[in-house]
């Protein structure tokens, strides 16, 4: 079996991937770094303001993700009605569930930011900067699900120009309203929601004006049958659960740092900035090997669809290791970007140098969950392994670190960090198996 277009192939998709998502989390990055001029109660509130979009992040992955299954397999088949179709769906249940976290942010921002901080000041900051940035919330929901049809479709360079483009805007837009206007927290939230709504306007007017394959109109997204739909959320649903319930989970542990006081979750959350620009590569990788796995499919290679999956066993947890080492050095940037005190910064440290031994599990994770099992089908397996990884083992050891035997929040955030080798070794298991490969689109 000749495997040699195999890198080809997910270099191809994967590095644009990669960038786009870098400079996304770099946007966030520099949302934080800017916040952190400002002190530590404003690095909490915006982290924690931001994790409702992470579990809104989440749910929209899993019906981007889920829906991608289907995209990927249609396009080796060429059936372009039936890429319409899905992300028709996609843009269905991303609209309305985007709808549904505006709403609640709109109306209840402070009760939000209530569970998982005590603090008052952080309650305050973190309120007022939920309820302005909720309404980014459905842009964001339209970007995400056409992004996801573009990369299934090896239409990559367009999401990674729309993302520098809103880089850009991000920046400048921070720059004016957090210093200049003066408006903390609210300015960054103002300037989240305005460079999306132009990344949304030049991603769809720029693909529809050179007919892009997945673009069609509003009769043609919505042309799908009970049938049709049926088939998507069988598929679909358990990833969007997965997301959701894996989304929650995290919010969960980090409810858990929160509780173990403010500087303990201005750790976390200036360790996850950091971690981000390097996470990247993985997700960019894992996203391409799922492209090419579903691609090869839905064209009937089942034989070379297999030699990817195993080929990437190995590939990505060794990109994961390559890029840890990374973490390390930038440990020592901390101080010059977040201006807290040393003791946060010393936790931080320690986090990164955890993360950075823990990369290459986790690299497997996303590879066998997101690159090979959801490309095959196989949903509700990768589902079923990663929710109960994260709630019969994260949270209870974390909570049981935290709530029973006090531990210092390192030794908690190693406790729950643990998680990634218990899931690495199930998702070896499956995919040697050979199990996780299904043409869904038939």
């Amino acid at each position: 079996m000749k495997l040699k277009g195999f890198y080809s192939s997910l270099i191809a998709i994967a590095v644009p991937i990669m960038l786009q998502n870098l400079l996304q989390n770099f946007v966030n990055m520099l949302d934080t770094i800017m916040i952190g001029r400002l002190g530590s109660v404003e690095i909490a509130a915006v982290g924690l303001g931001n994790q409702v979009f992470f579990v809104l992040n989440m749910i929209l992955f899993g019906i981007t993700s889920g829906g991608g299954v289907f995209i990927a397999q249609f396009w080796g088949k060429k059936d372009i009605s039936g890429i319409k179709k899905s992300l028709g769906i996609i843009l269905s249940l991303s609209v309305i569930v985007s709808a549904v976290f505006t709403l609640l942010c709109l109306t209840i921002p402070y009760s939000i930011i209530r569970l998982y901080s005590p603090d008052a000041e952080v309650i305050k900051a973190g309120g007022d900067y939920l309820r302005l940035v909720s309404l980014s919330y459905i842009i964001t929901a339209i970007t995400f699900a056409y992004t996801q049809a573009f990369r299934c479709t090896e239409k990559v360079k367009l999401p990674l120009v729309c993302t520098i483009l809103s880089m850009v805007i991000n920046a400048v837009a921070n720059y004016l309203l957090i210093f200049i206007a003066g408006w903390g927290v609210k300015g960054a939230a103002l300037a989240t929601v305005f460079s999306r709504l132009v990344e949304v306007v030049v991603i769809l007017s720029w693909s529809y004006g050179h007919k892009y394959e997945s673009c069609g109109k509003l009769k043609e997204l919505l042309d799908f049958d009970w049938s049709f739909m049926g088939k998507f959320v069988r598929v679909a649903i358990p990833v969007i659960l997965n997301e959701t319930l894996w989304g929650l989970g995290i919010t969960v542990t980090n409810g858990i740092y929160a509780h173990a006081g403010t500087d303990a979750i201005t750790a976390v959350n200036i360790t996850g900035t950091i971690s981000q620009l390097t996470w990247v590569f993985c997700m960019g990788f894992g996203n391409g090997i799922s492209v090419i796995i579903g691609k090869k499919i839905g064209e009937g290679d089942i034989e070379l669809a297999t030699g990817y999956a195993k080929r990437s066993l190995w590939f990505l947890p060794a990109v994961g290791a390559f890029v840890g080492i990374f973490l390390w050095p930038l440990s020592y940037t901390l101080p010059v970007f977040f201006n807290v005190g040393p003791e946060i910064i010393h936790t931080a440290k320690q986090m990164l140098i955890v993360l950075m031994f823990s990369y290459p599990f986790a690299s497997l994770c996303m590879n066998w969950i997101v690159g090979v099992c959801r490309a095959g089908g196989d949903t509700v397996f990768s589902a079923l392994a990663e929710m109960g990884t994260m709630w019969l083992y994260a949270v209870p050891v974390g909570f049981l670190s935290a709530f029973v035997f006090d531990l210092p929040v390192i030794w908690i955030y190693i406790c729950i960090s643990s998680e990634n080798i218990l899931k690495a070794a199930i998702g070896l298991i499956r995919v040697l198996s050979g199990k996780w490969l299904h043409d869904v689109t038939r």
